[in-house]
């Protein structure tokens, strides 16, 4: 071992190996240790003292039989069995010697690895063959952590790219077949993501199979599955058996509450896999407590049993707040366990504004009621091709604004769900949207955070009201008309979220500039939510929304002179390709 490596390994890793017998020498043992292949741990049989101290000191080894004590065989933990055998002396049975050998390299080659990435955070640049895109600086940190362990938590500010480094770790670990569990609203973004970042080695795409339903099919082959949290207590027993090495839960604070069919299916799906990464903007909601759950999932029992947990850890047994909330957080990341960057953090890498175009859901049954109307004026359109020109507009104006409010009223719910989940995180939002159908579906499923609204219904009084509010922090979202934005000042906000599209890009980048005005020293993130049903596929095209897709986040060039005038000329057409495409379709 180096000399620098040696400086670097903590007392507990030292060498137990005096601890075997040597030359018929009497020394004194308390017990043996031996693995067991099926439980994947590490199985101590002696003296009642040591069994009982190890479920004392160690929770997670608690079984029923008296004089047994069981280890779960991670590096982590192989280090806590080797102090525990410093102190007591074990008698490694010899079958399992070279495998405890092992087991030990590994612990200290993992702790001093952790050790020189906490000193001097190692970057990773993603294989160009596998991964098309180009990670920021603290991106390639975060690929270089999740690279490191197996079993972690990146837990970055929302807007920073967690699904894109965890899509990286994938290219770079090619262990597929790999299962994302993600909230429903997510579950298309990581289909698009997938198949814009991640490809096979021969540079071909990868297979991805959507897991649907509770009841358990045999899986399609596919290198990635993905499937919504709410699916899990269906697939409780099937997906432990199913041998799938990587499992990444987006949104992990999903799983904060324990004691529910969906936790105890997480649990199972995460013990049988070989790496298991959680990503989590905000992975401690209310009560410090729910941590211990989610890092449950991760690493059982790190943090000790529950009990043990809230009695150390919090203000007493029982209890759920987290008396000192620095101090864990700061055993988290010692430990490996977890790392979190904030935008404050890593300014220096972000543009000061960015847009992410992002997919949601939409309800096809909403879009399809809502389209009947308009299908008349379809007819219309397409049989009376010798109407006048000015009939001919009207029928398409009619028909442009009946597919908008259908899209926009479809999605509405799934862009509420996206916006929930900014909230939680403490973002400051400012929403926009066209219609006033779609204003009242965002105030009815927001309405616990009492938002405020601008949306061209209100007196000048009413107006200046709902900026106050949402200037000083009342409330940290406020709703607003697309063509309603002028003379605003919202500088307060983080994020900007467009629930609903206009065929005019000025009318996005004066809205996006509600928040991006002097005063603001944050990077501004600018989402634009999509559906793949309805209008926002015309008006993506028309905005040029798939070339911005992660400007300067990814890296990607930004547009030229070429590029803007290609979208203006596409943003006039527009109207001319939606009814078009609506009309070949009657």
């Amino acid at each position: 071992m180096e000399q620098e490596e040696f400086m670097m390994m903590p007392p507990y890793l030292m060498d137990s190996s005096g601890a075997q017998p040597e030359n018929g020498a009497n020394r004194r043992t308390y017990g043996t240790l031996s693995y067991n292949k099926r439980r994947k741990c590490w199985v101590v049989k002696g003296d009642p003292g040591v069994t009982e101290l190890c479920k004392r000191l160690f929770p997670g080894t608690d079984t029923s039989k008296r004089g047994e004590a069981r280890f779960t065989a991670h590096r982590r933990i192989v280090g806590d069995l080797n102090w525990l055998m410093l102190r007591y002396p074990l008698t490694v049975k010899a079958a399992d010697m070279q495998r405890w050998e092992n087991a030990l390299a590994e612990a200290r080659e993992y702790v001093i690895r952790r050790e020189e990435a906490r000193l001097m955070p190692v970057r990773v640049a993603p294989n160009p063959t596998t991964f098309a895109g180009k990670l920021t600086a603290f991106q390639e940190e975060g690929l270089g952590f999740l690279l490191r362990t197996e079993r972690g938590l990146l837990a970055d500010e929302m807007g920073l790219g967690k699904t894109v480094q965890a899509l990286a770790m994938l290219s770079e670990t090619g262990a597929y077949p790999a299962l994302v569990v993600a909230p429903p609203h997510l579950m298309r973004n990581w289909q698009n993501e997938i198949e814009r970042f991640v490809r096979k080695p021969d540079g071909t795409p990868l297979t991805v199979h959507v897991i649907k339903g509770l009841k358990p099919y045999q899986l399609p082959q596919a290198d990635i599955y993905l499937m919504h949290y709410l699916l899990l207590r269906g697939w409780k027993e099937a997906l432990p058996d199913a041998q799938i090495p990587t499992v990444i839960f987006d949104e992990i604070q999903e799983l904060r509450h324990a004691g529910t069919e969906k936790y105890s299916a997480a649990s199972l799906l995460a013990e049988a896999a070989n790496r298991v990464i959680g990503l989590s903007g905000t992975p401690i909601y209310n009560r410090g407590a729910e941590i211990w759950n989610v890092v449950n999932i991760l690493d059982y029992h790190f943090l000790g049993d529950y009990e043990s947990f809230t009695r150390e850890w919090c203000y007493g047994y029982g209890n759920q707040i987290v008396a000192k909330p620095e101090l864990l957080g700061e055993k988290l990341r010692e430990e490996g366990l977890m790392l979190r960057r904030t935008k404050q953090e890593v300014l220096k890498d972000l543009p000061p504004k960015r847009r992410l175009v992002m997919a949601v859901d939409s309800d096809d049954a909403v879009y399809r009621r809502l389209m009947q109307p308009v299908q008349q004026t379809i007819l219309q359109f397409k049989t009376n091709a010798e109407a006048n020109a000015s009939q001919r507009a009207l029928w398409e104006i009619e028909i442009e604004r009946g597919e908008r409010q259908a899209t926009g009223i479809a999605k509405a719910p799934y862009v509420a769900q996206f916006v929930r989940a900014l909230l939680d995180a403490d973002e400051k939002v400012l929403l926009f949207a066209h219609h006033h159908e779609v204003m009242d579906i965002y105030k009815k499923e927001l309405h616990v955070f009492s938002p405020a609204f601008i949306t061209g219904r209100e007196t000048p009084a009413m107006k200046e009201r709902s900026v106050e509010r949402f200037m000083t922090g009342k409330t940290n979202l406020c709703c607003i008309s697309l063509r309603a934005a002028a003379g605003l000042n919202l500088q307060r906000a983080s994020c900007v979220v467009f629930g609903e599209l206009d065929w005019s890009p000025a009318v996005h980048s004066q809205a996006e500039d509600r928040a991006h005005r002097m005063g603001q020293t944050d990077s501004i993130l600018c989402y634009y939510l999509v559906a793949s049903e309805g209008s926002d596929q015309d008006m993506q095209d028309a905005l040029g929304l798939k070339v911005s897709q992660f400007v300067g986040l990814m890296g990607d060039a930004p547009q030229d002179q070429a590029d803007v005038i290609s979208s203006a000329q596409e943003a006039r057409s527009y109207v001319e390709r939606l009814v078009s495409r609506l009309v070949d379709a009657v």
